[in-house]
């Protein structure tokens, strides 16, 4: 048996498919205000002094508090039908259907959140570890379940829910540092589509 971990963002997708997400389902007050709050921390993002994991948790957090369940569901499953696969790369998703034909166990490891990852991997047939948002008595609280889903903690996921030594062979694409931990994991790393 042979396993394989796929990146999401930038990896699969020719975009950062979280952020449009997060237009894609914020209301107009919400980014509004989102903007005036979050500007100055992404200022501090885009001069490199805090990272993308850091700043993403706060970025959910005033997208999401309070939110209903349903509704952040319902536009989760429309974005992952209707939005996510026309910004599928045709060449990476070839690797992935690859894989899948010769029996390989297809896992996508991403800092992206389930509330769209989760009915896209339905949708493909694949396994997901992911950033989890968590949700009390219907509605989101804008929190993580368990932190931002990138670096290391890829890698620790990935070894919490693998035992990697039960696979004949590990393959593993990304496309940044972020995803460095998880193809540290595997014989056959790859990124941006070049075998490492």
């Amino acid at each position: 048996m042979k396993l394989a971990l796929f990146d999401f963002d930038g990896t699969l997708t020719h975009h950062d498919m979280y952020t449009r997400f997060i237009l894609y389902s914020a209301s107009p007050m919400r980014l509004f205000l989102g903007s005036i709050f979050l500007s100055p921390l992404y200022l501090l993002y885009r001069l490199g002094i805090i990272p993308a994991r850091k700043l993403r948790p706060l970025v959910s957090y005033c997208a999401f508090v309070g939110r209903d369940k349903d509704t952040i569901t319902t536009l989760g499953k429309q974005y992952a039908l209707s939005v996510i696969p026309k910004s599928i790369r045709p060449e990476m998703m070839k690797v992935l259907k690859q894989h899948q034909a010769e029996g390989t166990e297809v896992v996508l490891v991403s800092a992206s959140l389930d509330i769209y990852l989760q009915p896209w991997c339905e949708s493909m047939g694949i396994r997901l570890i992911c950033s989890q948002m968590a949700v009390e008595q219907g509605s989101y609280t804008g929190r993580y379940l368990a932190g931002d889903c990138s670096c290391e903690m890829k890698a620790t996921k990935v070894q919490q829910q693998f035992c990697l030594s039960d696979y004949s062979e590990v393959f593993a694409y990304g496309d940044t540092h972020e995803d460095l931990a998880m193809l540290a994991l595997a014989e056959h790393p790859h990124m941006n589509g070049v075998k490492l």
